[in-house]
């Protein structure tokens, strides 16, 4: 090969890795209660065609660095993935008192939290290349029981995924109701989540008939797929007890992975 093909060759190669980078941008929008929030949207463009939309719930501390790179990792995987804003105006924090107060204020009306999730449900559907037909939510956290709550209340969710989430509710699923598969993955050391507050959750899920899969991961501690847990949960302001487990982190991730493939089948 001369000089000449093989620098073209190069170039070739090279746009073709640059044409199947992952976008990037945020999108501001409204709920229904007419709040400003900010929506951070990842995809594919080198991927022709409609596929497959997946909402990100961010954890207690807000529309953060992590749950956009979770975004990032769905679109690389061949999603549409679009981290939603739960707090309003892409609120976030590392304080934990500040992280408490930003959640409770989200969640003390149910309705006007089910109102947020849809509004960030309804963005993802409205980009030119979302399936409609094929849609799923995964959230970490404080996240992942926004998440899980949806799929209970019957939203048009394929699938669900939810990462060291708190597993209670004051609208349990009921039969016929919840549309969605559900994955659960739990740190089996979290003391965040009560063994009573997860035979609980078992219970209603078999009590609806909902099809789902609980993974209980030895050793793994609350926010165990967050890198920054270790520092934000044992900082200066005296953070939760959570830490990072790379080992859980790579499993759960596998699962999320081969469940959505199940799903969008």
């Amino acid at each position: 090969m001369t000089m000449r093909a093989l620098l073209a060759l190069t170039l070739m190669c090279s746009a073709a890795l640059a044409q199947a980078a992952v976008q990037t941008r945020e999108i501001p929008y409204q709920d229904a209660d007419g709040n400003r929030l900010v929506g951070y949207y990842a995809y594919d463009d080198a991927i022709e065609g409609k596929r497959p939309g997946i909402v990100v719930v961010h954890e207690w501390w807000g529309l953060n660095d992590y749950a956009k790179r979770r975004a990032r990792d769905l679109a690389a995987l061949g999603y549409n993935a679009l981290a939603i804003d739960m707090y309003g105006d892409g609120k976030q924090t590392e304080h934990p008192a500040d992280a408490k107060a930003f959640m409770t204020a989200a969640m003390k009306d149910p309705k006007a939290a089910e109102r947020r999730f849809d509004a960030g449900l309804e963005l993802l559907k409205l980009q030119p290349n979302t399936n409609k037909h094929q849609l799923g939510a995964v959230g970490y956290c404080f996240g992942g029981k926004v998440a899980l709550d949806a799929a209970r209340r019957g939203e048009k969710l394929d699938g669900v995924v939810s990462f060291h989430a708190p597993l209670g509710t004051q609208t349990p699923a009921r039969p016929g109701v919840v549309r969605a598969d559900i994955l659960v993955e739990h740190g089996a050391a979290d003391t965040l989540v009560t063994e009573q507050q997860v035979e609980a959750f078992k219970a209603e899920m078999d009590a609806a008939k909902v099809n789902y899969q609980f993974v209980s991961i030895p050793g793994a501690k609350h926010g165990f797929s967050n890198p920054d847990s270790d520092r934000m949960g044992h900082g200066e302001h005296g953070g939760p007890d959570i830490a990072y487990n790379k080992a859980a982190d790579e499993s759960s991730w596998a699962d999320m992975q081969a469940f959505f493939k199940k799903v969008f089948k």
